[in-house]
């Protein structure tokens, strides 16, 4: 039987043009087609359709029209039922992992960026075949392979979660919970240390593999990939990953990996390892345990979830967590990620504004198009939802308070596990994360995480962690914190207000985002810090001359009556510490938390 199929063939690399021939076995009378305007696990419209051009059909020797039907929908008359061909070009030039890129140098594409979807056969298996490509360049996919240079899959979802990688690049393999796992990598210096890359990533998937299934003497199921490939490309900036069902894609700059006789531990390394551990993370939580509302993707439109909170957040909890659980970094490590972290919510406005649930339903409109506003509007998903699994998980753990040699209290981990094994690694909804919470901790647990979702309330940390044995402190305000501003500075360009915090000094006296900050009261400004703390040691008003859309004014700030500056509300970093000499049961509670 003819498959639906799709050759990729390379234009001209330097031109940054894949050329596309999608073959149709027994078409529709009218066939339409259309270009997917979202890829899963970004929830953000980028209209890939935009990139698509010269779209021409043809039915053996026979020209057929092409009628667009809307920004990314065409159909085609067909005339029989002979094979329908389409030829097209997708410009590719997004150094990016949600889309597609393409050089002298390397390729990459994800499937939503150049397959045309065929409506009405989107369930039956789908061929795609390689053209071509430059010498000493090869290919990374988990996608099944057929034969040399083509692969097939089972629908048209399946072929869209299979990115291409494609170059010549540096590759390695391990193995965890025994299946096969392989690292390929672009771009990496020749100082790069892939050996320890191939460790260090091993330690992380052994330690989900556990936490997920248990340990492997207890073990009663694999892991649910075949296989499982990480795709990382080395740039000079940049950042971010996103999930496949057996892969990923990732980039990051190439300063952050290991160099080969580099004994300590970069926090862009950790930074780095931070991130494949999230995105591996994902392969449970998101690609199989998924929202209810996304068991059959649109790729046309928004797919609205209010579980962001809990597929992103609470994998964000997990991605360092892991570090620490693996001995990949030790706990003051791990407490200070934790602690950024909460900095970050902490000194956002808009936590007291957007609740986790709006949050996640806004990511399409909000999350990904942050502007001068967004920290007074709303709150991150991945932060604070990572917080409220933080809070979660030590309700839980904390709850039967068991001494040494005790029968473990609950923990999130339960929760994890439970939710896998009662979907059996399907879709789920809110409603069965709390009853399965209900379950486990009573019905009060329940309502609490309900509200802590639906609610804008702060969370209890400082309580919670206290109980584990963390010190919570405050960090010195800056001047800048101070006022409530977010700026860049430099003694070159000087003090340029990114953001304005709502409720602040700065809001009230009438500073903006894109004010210039030239001088306060008769001095320069380089940094605020430099000037500012000595002029609000003696003055109880701060006059600001800025620059505004080219022209000069001067905006007055009046301090606290009483402490000046340092009585200022502040969005200070928090500093978390482990307790010295804590009791016998919260030294055992921290162990159990940090250990799994």
């Amino acid at each position: 039987m003819a498959l639906i199929s799709y050759r990729v063939d390379l234009e001209q690399p330097h031109k940054h043009y894949y050329q596309i021939t999608l073959t149709i076995p027994t078409p529709a009378a009218v066939q339409e087609l259309s270009l997917p305007s979202w890829i899963p696990g970004s929830y953000l419209l980028r209209e890939f359709a935009r990139h698509l051009s010269g779209l021409r059909a043809s039915q053996g020797s026979r020209e057929l029209g092409v009628e667009q039907l809307d920004k990314s929908r065409w159909q085609v008359r067909c005339s029989g039922r002979s094979a329908l061909v389409l030829h097209y070009r997708i410009y590719a030039f997004d150094n990016s992992v949600r889309t597609a890129f393409l050089d002298a140098q390397r390729g990459f594409f994800n499937g939503s960026s150049l397959l045309l979807k065929v409506h009405g056969r989107e369930a039956e298996p789908q061929q795609l075949s390689l053209g071509e490509l430059p010498a000493r360049w090869a290919v990374a996919t988990t996608l099944p392979q057929t034969a040399a240079g083509e692969f097939q899959a089972a629908n048209y979802d399946e072929l869209l979660d299979h990115p291409f990688e494609l170059g010549e690049f540096w590759q390695g393999e391990f193995e965890a919970g025994g299946v096969r796992h392989r690292f390929v990598l672009s771009g990496a210096l020749p100082s790069f240390d892939g050996e320890r890359l191939l460790r260090d990533s091993q330690k992380i998937c052994e330690s989900q593999i556990a936490m997920w299934h248990g340990p492997a003497s207890k073990r009663s199921e694999r892991p649910p990939f075949a296989e499982y490939l990480f795709m990382l490309n080395a740039v000079d900036e940049g950042y971010g990953g996103l999930e496949h069902g057996a892969s990923t894609a990732l980039i990051a700059p190439r300063r952050n990996l290991p160099r080969q006789g580099q004994a300590e531990l970069s926090d862009g390394y950790v930074q780095l390892l931070g991130l494949i551990s999230h995105e591996y993370f994902h392969a449970w939580n998101v690609k199989r345990l998924k929202p209810a509302e996304f068991a059959r993707l649109d790729y046309e439109r928004e797919n609205y979830t209010e579980l962001l909170w809990f597929f992103e957040g609470f994998t964000s909890y997990y991605d360092d967590l892991t570090l620490v659980r693996c001995g990949l970094i030790d706990e003051a490590r791990y407490l200070k990620l934790l602690a950024t972290t909460l900095s970050g919510v902490l000194a956002t406005p808009g936590r007291q504004v957007q609740s986790l649930a709006q949050a996640s339903f806004d990511a399409w409109t909000k999350y990904y198009r942050p502007d001068e506003n967004t920290p007074n509007a709303t709150i991150s998903y991945y932060g604070k939802g990572a917080l409220l699994a933080l809070a979660t998980d030590l309700s839980l753990r904390s709850a039967a308070s068991p001494g040494p040699g005790a029968e473990a209290p609950s923990s999130l981990d339960a929760l994890m596990r439970g939710l896998w094994q009662r979907s059996q690694g399907g879709p789920i909804s809110e409603a069965d994360i709390l009853a399965l919470l209900a379950d486990l901790a009573g019905p009060e647990m329940a309502e609490e995480l309900r509200a802590w979702v639906h609610g804008t309330a702060d969370l209890p940390l400082p309580l919670l962690l206290e109980r584990f044995g963390v010190q919570w402190q405050s960090d010195k305000a800056t001047v800048a914190q101070r006022l409530g501003l977010r700026v860049n500075e430099s003694a070159l360009a000087g003090v340029q207000i990114k953001q304005v915090l709502a409720g602040s000094l700065a809001q009230e006296a009438g500073l903006s985002a894109g004010d210039e900050l030239l001088g306060c009261n008769g001095w320069r400004l380089r940094r605020l810090d430099d000037v500012l703390l000595s002029l609000a040691a003696t003055q109880t008003r701060l006059e600001f001359l800025l620059a505004r859309d080219q022209r000069l004014l001067s905006i007055g700030l009046d301090l606290p009556a009483t402490g000046g500056l340092q009585a200022a509300a502040t969005g200070a970093a928090v500093l978390l510490s482990p307790a010295e000499k804590p009791a016998l049961r919260v030294s055992h509670l921290r162990r159990a938390w940090l250990a799994g």
